[in-house]
């Protein structure tokens, strides 16, 4: 199984959720994490994505930010988009349904058919960071028990 998390940028949710579900799942499942903008391409991921996962236990530090690419559909099983402007962007890179039906919005595994997006937590404070971590951690372990069965 290789899982694929999505953000703008890939330096504050998408690693968050890398990480979070690496830490769920055995090494046989393959995690990985991209931005659909280049902006921040061979970064780490945000200093405040660092810490809210050091804080959990878990070390996102040897992440760097890559752009998502039209092969990640080759490469992936599933691709998790953060949030609809994302998701958005996915399907546009689309070649045809069996691309498509590997993407889906995150929040949907923890509150179905809801839609909803994780925030961006950039330009905020710190607890905005908090707040996605418990967001993507619930996520995460819905995730991790789907892909384990």
């Amino acid at each position: 199984m290789k899982v694929l998390m999505v953000c703008l940028g890939n330096i504050c949710r998408s690693p968050l959720a890398e990480g979070i579900l690496k830490s769920k799942v055995d090494a046989s499942t393959f995690v990985d994490s991209a931005g659909t903008s280049g902006f921040h391409e061979g970064a780490l991921p945000d200093k405040r994505s660092i810490e809210v996962a050091r804080l959990n236990g878990i070390d996102i530090t040897d992440q760097k930010s890559r752009k998502f690419s039209v092969e990640d559909f080759d490469h992936f099983d599933l691709i998790y988009a953060m949030d609809d402007s994302n998701y958005q962007n996915i399907l546009k890179l689309s070649r045809n349904q069996k691309d498509q039906d590997k993407v889906e919005m995150i929040l949907n595994e923890s509150h179905p058919g809801e839609n909803l997006s994780v925030p961006d937590p950039y330009y905020g404070g710190d607890q905005g960071f908090v707040n996605v971590y418990r967001m993507l951690e619930d996520a995460c372990e819905i995730i991790a028990d789907k892909i384990h069965k």
